[in-house]
């Protein structure tokens, strides 16, 4: 992230990324996630969560926290409260719920002038932002990222440091079935992580478990079903919901060799 701020202007980068990486070393697999890309393992069928998706609401607290002490980050337009929808200039003095860095849940207060300001994060699921601008909280790059009309630096608020999970794949025995599954959000905004098992299932039953190829034609299917088909009202999936608009990269990785079938 450092070495991207510093060849930023001689690279001409602009923008940033999620970053989603799987190492192995001595028997483990080490996965790194920083942003809203995700990584699964499919054993024996179960599903094992390898990573969770950094957004606002994910990281509320920590938003709110470093806000709360920097609070200059703000630009006087932003609130680091939150309330359950934005406060009208006539409910001044009246009592309202709302949540700080502290709480899980929620309390009351008295609303004041300093909660007219547009709160730090707005919106709800996907749809949630950060100073309504970005929905990702983590990843590389974005230096010069600022709220739209305004000299407010969104960067502070996004970390790009991951969280790391280990899978020890000397604890089980493996088969060709089973499978890590790394994928941008592109896949998962429209497939969940059950739906990803079938396909897995359904994809690599047709294929010999010693076809090398078997595992790019699951990848391949997943992007497929997830973009859609092209229609007259734009990409629409099987059950004619909308496809997936955004960049789909999905990768799927033998955990186990034909060797390892029992």
């Amino acid at each position: 992230d450092e070495q991207i701020e510093r060849e930023r202007v001689s690279q001409r980068l602009s923008g940033g990324c999620c970053a989603l990486a799987a190492v192995y070393l001595m028997g483990k697999f080490y996965v790194a996630n920083a942003g809203d890309s995700r990584a699964i393992i499919i054993r024996n069928g179960e599903i094992i969560p390898m990573s969770r998706e950094f957004t606002p609401e994910t990281e509320r607290q920590r938003l709110q926290f470093l806000a709360f002490l920097r609070p200059e980050l703000l630009g006087k337009e932003f609130t680091h409260l939150e309330f359950p929808r934005r406060i009208q200039p006539k409910e001044l003095g009246k009592k309202m719920l709302y949540r700080d860095q502290n709480m899980n849940g929620w309390a009351y207060k008295k609303i004041e002038e300093e909660d007219l300001k547009f709160p730090l994060i707005y919106g709800e699921g996907k749809k949630a932002r950060v100073m309504a601008t970005i929905g990702v909280t983590r990843g590389l790059g974005d230096h010069d990222l600022k709220v739209f009309s305004s000299n407010i630096h969104i960067k502070p608020f996004l970390s790009c440091f991951p969280e790391v999970r280990v899978y020890d794949l000397t604890q089980y025995e493996h088969c060709p079935d089973d499978v890590l599954v790394l994928g941008t959000d592109g896949l998962w905004d429209v497939t969940n992580d059950t739906e990803v098992a079938g396909v897995v299932m359904e994809v690599l039953t047709s294929y010999e478990p010693n076809d090398p190829c078997r595992y790019t034609m699951v990848a391949q299917e997943l992007v497929v079903r997830s973009r859609g088909v092209l229609k007259e009202r734009g990409w629409r999936l099987a059950n004619d919901k909308l496809g997936s608009g955004d960049d789909i990269s999905v990768f799927v990785i033998p955990l186990g060799g034909p060797g390892n079938y029992t």
